[in-house]
């Protein structure tokens, strides 16, 4: 038996199981300077971790005016990106380790993202996370993306948990509120230094993020909830 019994973990993708950051920059650095945009820069990008590539989309497209329609330069972003994401994505080597801990130990694990589902597939194949993590939601597949609790709550239901007995990892602001929102118990890895000081409201907050983050350190912490 489990120390973990009962317990459900589920993480966020894009930032906290691996760092995709910087290929959703390029891919939306590049839609954004075919459509004339040449100014996207990795600051700015920075500030916008956490929400769903629909989102940052819509965003994008008031703040520079652009002419195509919303479901156009989504589907050429995410074009973009899944040409990067299937080669040049990497799992965070501790975040790996503890999907494969928790594997071991029979805990039902899930993946809850604002990526897209063919997103979510490619990268969970390219890092073979795909043969821990069978159970995945996408905001796409939800009414609403984070921070609103939808995603975390249907990954709950799909592993036949109840909200309560979940742990969330994410590592932005909006996840945090997300999996508050839901009635989970959260453990913060900040992608962004920066934005630690707004995920003050996690459960387990890492400043240092992934730097700090270790697979037996979150499994301890686990047992002692």
């Amino acid at each position: 038996m489990s120390d973990l019994d009962g317990l459900a973990v589920i993480f966020d993708l894009d930032g906290t199981l691996v760092d995709s950051e910087p290929n959703y920059y390029e891919a939306t650095r590049q839609m954004l300077a075919g459509h004339g945009v040449t100014d996207y820069t990795w600051a700015v990008h920075e500030r916008l971790v956490g929400i769903s590539t629909l989102e940052t989309v819509m965003l994008l497209r008031d703040r520079h005016g652009l002419r195509p329609p919303v479901a156009e330069l989504l589907a050429e972003t995410n074009r973009r990106y899944l040409e990067l994401a299937r080669t040049r994505t990497r799992a965070y080597p501790e975040m790996r380790k503890f999907v494969e801990l928790l594997a071991a130990e029979g805990v039902p694990s899930a993946v809850a993202s604002g990526s897209s589902p063919e997103a979510i597939e490619a990268i969970l194949a390219g890092t073979g996370l795909g043969a821990y993590l069978r159970t995945a939601v996408s905001a796409d597949e939800v009414a609403r993306g984070k921070p609103a609790p939808d995603v975390f709550l249907e990954a709950a239901r799909r592993l036949g948990a109840v909200p309560a007995d979940c742990v969330v990892l994410e590592d932005a602001a909006p996840g945090v509120a997300a999996a508050h929102a839901a009635g989970m118990r959260c453990i913060a890895v900040p992608y962004a230094a920066t934005q630690a000081d707004l995920l003050t409201t996690a459960d387990l907050l890492l400043h240092g993020g992934q730097a700090e983050f270790t697979a037996r350190a979150a499994y301890d912490w686990l047992t002692s909830l």
